[in-house]
């Protein structure tokens, strides 16, 4: 087992530090252990307001340096994602180099929750893509920096549910600044990405009455869910120009780019991935300029990270889904504070979540 800890204050003019994804981020842990195959990269952004928590993901990354920039943008976005919420943590992420399928263990996740350990609790290891409750279990047997262990044992189990409720309520109240009312009945809304969270809001928007069209890689799965609850399905990823009111990127990042903000006829964007616009300053404006109201990935994503919090600051599931709930006032903030302020959606949000990193540094300075 070996690793590398990278003290980043002394390196800002390095090519690797230079690069965009890079926002002074207090540290990064790159991860090889040659017996189990691990390779993985833990990205510290900040820690003003408390440990780094977020969660990890494994995935086939086509290239190391496709690894460093996700976990990079995951987390720095993790950082705001805490606080606009208004929770004491700072933000973190990791990625495991692989398929999770075929090459994920329990000796794999041991190791890796070694290296979590070995951070003393800066930072706090928790589920995302490619990851299940199971794996965080198994993490919590060599390390206590982990969230979102099965309720068996102690934990607030999958945070899925209530990350796809806050993105329920994120839609609902850019529904009701973009068309006068959040009721989603009779609307059309595409569903980019159906897995755990993807499903969840399928599921609460259908009940709702929605006109549902999925898009997913795997078409097995758009088969099954397509029959479940009733939903239309578009395969391929020829899918920005359709004709529909809501737009939910509930898979990777980086779908809110110049290709298709260009195509979009959907007058609301309001999804579950992460970094959803490719250049937040650029496509956050070009998004205002087309009358497109987007509900800033990190604000409604963030019922996960309220859950996980819970085994943290000890406060229950009602409490969770509560605070969780109240992301539908804070969204609706955020759009009459951009209208106010004639900026773009992400940098009210943005502002907000700063402006309570600097008042804590500040009472931290004196």
């Amino acid at each position: 087992m070996t690793s590398e800890i990278i003290d980043t204050k002394d390196l800002k003019n390095d090519p690797v530090f230079g690069q965009l994804s890079f926002d002074n981020h207090e540290q990064i842990v790159f991860c090889n252990d040659e017996d189990t195959g691990l390779k993985a990269i833990i990205g510290i952004h900040n820690t003003t307001l408390g440990p780094a928590l977020g969660g990890t993901r494994m995935w086939q990354y086509k290239s190391e340096w496709e690894a460093l920039n996700d976990v990079l943008r995951l987390s720095r976005g993790m950082t705001y994602k805490a606080a606009i919420t208004g929770l004491n943590l700072g933000g973190g992420k990791a990625v495991i180099i692989g398929d999770a399928k075929t090459q994920k263990n329990d000796v794999l996740m041991r190791k890796f929750g070694e290296y979590v350990n070995s951070l003393s609790g800066k930072y706090i290891t928790a589920e995302d893509v490619g990851m299940e409750t199971h794996d965080m279990d198994i993490i919590r047997e060599v390390t206590p920096h982990v969230a979102g262990i099965s309720e068996a044992i102690g934990g607030s189990g999958n945070p899925s549910p209530v990350t796809a409720y806050g993105v329920y309520m994120g839609m609902k109240a850019a529904a009701k600044y973009r068309f006068g009312s959040e009721n989603l009945n009779g609307k059309k809304v595409l569903v980019q990405g159906v897995g755990h969270v993807g499903e969840t809001l399928v599921k609460h928007i259908t009940d709702e009455g929605a006109q549902v069209i999925l898009n997913d890689i795997n078409e097995a799965r758009l088969e099954e869910l397509s029959k479940k609850y009733g939903a239309s399905v578009i395969l391929g990823n020829d899918i920005y120009g359709l004709d529909v009111d809501i737009y939910a990127p509930c898979a990777l990042g980086a779908t809110i780019n110049d290709q298709s903000i260009a195509q979009l006829k959907a007058k609301v964007i309001a999804g579950a991935a992460n970094n959803q616009l490719a250049d937040e300053l650029k496509h956050g404006k070009l998004l205002r300029e087309k009358g497109i109201a987007y509900a800033p990935d990190f604000l409604i994503n963030a019922g996960g990270i309220i859950n996980v919090y819970a085994e943290v600051a000890g406060y229950d599931k009602a409490e969770s889904l509560k605070r969780t709930e109240n992301i539908f006032n804070t969204t609706l903030d955020i759009f009459n504070l951009a209208d106010k302020k004639s900026i773009t959606t992400h940098q009210a949000a943005f502002n907000i979540a700063q402006a309570r990193i600097d008042a804590r540094k500040k009472e931290k300075n004196n």
